[in-house]
């Protein structure tokens, strides 16, 4: 199977296992160079995010992410590609115990709004960081309160297409940023990627790449003696 050729930027920089136009803008907004690792279509990605009985959200979303990770190093390998670092993100939304994942369609859209609207709910995204065999991951928790909705600011919402392909089926910085009455946590974590916990995570990579970014000074000129006028 022909593959698409791969931009690789030289190095350093990070595999990113995402196809999230999100998760890209939010990296390219801390200086994080990137190329996209994503799964092919021998690759079932929609069955990794499949909830189990009695899983907590926790629990839920460190599997997939964990398994996502395992899933992009042999990606990698498989495609003898650069070795790098690879980032992995999997967020989720949950009332309680509750999890929601991407609405199936329109209809379990505005399911999720119903659920959602005047109450507050839990936003998670768990990220991982390989490094050949080594993997770092955490999990970052934001609380956001969403307004009391209207039948119409749901329908209009879901008509709106926003909700396709979301946690929780909306999407905080479209939209449903009007639904918002209080946050408490990562704002680009409730957007799917927690900048801070990149970073983090990152740092070696992240320091590397500021300090190629950075212009050499040129040597400083010697300071000529003062004339004998000009001793004090």
């Amino acid at each position: 199977m022909n593959r698409p050729m791969i931009e690789i930027p030289a190095p350093p920089f990070v595999w990113l296992a995402s196809q999230s136009p999100r998760r890209q803008a939010l990296l390219e907004q801390i200086g994080l160079r990137f190329a996209l690792l994503l799964a092919g279509p021998e690759e079932d990605a929609e069955a990794l995010e499949a909830v189990r009985v009695g899983e907590s959200p926790t629990q839920y979303v460190e599997r997939v992410v964990l398994a996502k990770a395992d899933a992009a190093r042999a990606r990698l390998a498989a495609r003898a590609l650069p070795a790098a670092p690879i980032l992995v993100a999997d967020t989720t939304v949950a009332i309680g115990g509750t999890i929601l994942g991407k609405p199936v369609d329109d209809d379990d859209a505005r399911r999720m709004l119903r659920l959602l609207s005047g109450r507050g709910h839990r936003v998670l995204t768990a990220l991982a960081v390989v490094r050949g065999a080594r993997v770092t991951h955490r999990v970052q928790v934001s609380q956001v309160r969403f307004a009391r909705l209207s039948d119409s600011d749901v329908d209009a919402y879901v008509a709106s297409g926003e909700p396709r392909g979301k946690a929780g089926g909306y999407a905080i910085q479209g939209r449903a940023a009007a639904f918002v009455r209080r946050i408490e946590g990562s704002h680009s974590g409730i957007m799917g990627l927690p900048l801070h916990e990149t970073a983090t995570l990152l740092r070696p990579e992240l320091l590397a790449m500021r300090h190629l970014e950075t212009p050499s000074e040129p040597p400083s000129a010697t300071p000529a003696s003062p004339a004998p006028d000009d001793a004090r």
